[in-house]
């Protein structure tokens, strides 16, 4: 009898363990109200929406606004200059899960949300990077707008600046631009015969970050694997979080 109890509450334990973890991987349940990933994806530009999302990371705040990169588990977001005081940025660590009421648009291809309004609320959600490389040059990449991806085995190619002359990285899209000077760093890298733009915004990863300092320790011919939020402006302009040299 001992036994057959034992197998039972065994029994019982493993279909806890299996419920918990298929609760992990499960889609978002979003409140009433609160448009699913797909729904935000379909609706037109210009027409407000409503979310529920989790900060992955933060560009930057000024004026009382914020400018966020967030993600659930089906897609990301970007947040353009969310109203929002010191007080508030500070509490949206990665990972906090807010919701957020305001209108979709687009700006050079970027889609976002703006005249927002948030809430904290209970949830939390840190993204693993998810593997784009092989979409490069696809039509399918812009489906994964402002998620965290990540390219691999990519090669370091030459940028050319202002005054022609080539380098592995640029100071601003036209190497106009000089460290220190609230610079975004600009970097070509190839694959598979095809060439590729990525950036280092400055406002999100500035000359402190390992990021920044990778870059600009870059040599033509390296092989790279990157990271980062894949941002658009007339095209895929992925903002890298993350640089390895092979």
């Amino acid at each position: 009898m001992k036994k057959i109890l034992a197998l039972i509450m065994a029994s019982v334990m493993m279909l806890g363990v299996v419920g918990c973890s298929g609760g992990e991987e499960a889609a978002d349940v979003k409140s009433e109200g609160v448009m699913t990933y797909a729904e935000y994806a379909a609706a037109e530009l210009e027409t407000p929406v409503v979310v529920e999302t989790y900060v992955q990371a933060k560009q930057g705040w000024w004026e009382n606004q914020a400018t966020l990169y967030t993600q659930d588990k089906e897609g990301g977001y970007f947040l353009y200059n969310m109203p929002c005081t010191e007080e508030e940025y500070n509490k949206l660590t990665p990972g906090t899960k807010i919701k957020v009421s305001g209108h979709k648009t687009a700006w050079a291809g970027e889609v976002e949300i703006i005249d927002s309004t948030f809430e904290i609320m209970e949830g939390n959600y840190v993204a693993e990077a998810m593997d784009a490389t092989a979409l490069l040059g696809t039509e399918e990449l812009i489906n994964h707008q402002n998620k965290l991806v990540a390219f691999n085995g990519l090669t370091v190619e030459a940028s050319t600046d202002a005054n022609g002359n080539e380098a592995a990285f640029l100071y601003n899209w036209d190497g106009s631009g000089e460290a220190g000077t609230d610079s975004d760093l600009y970097f070509n890298a190839s694959i598979n015969g095809a060439t590729y733009t990525f950036v280092v915004e400055y406002y999100l990863c500035n000359e402190t970050t390992d990021v920044y300092k990778a870059v600009q320790g870059l040599n033509v011919g390296d092989t790279i694997d990157l990271e980062g939020f894949l941002y658009w402006y007339e095209g895929a302009q992925p903002h890298v979080t993350s640089v390895i040299v092979k």
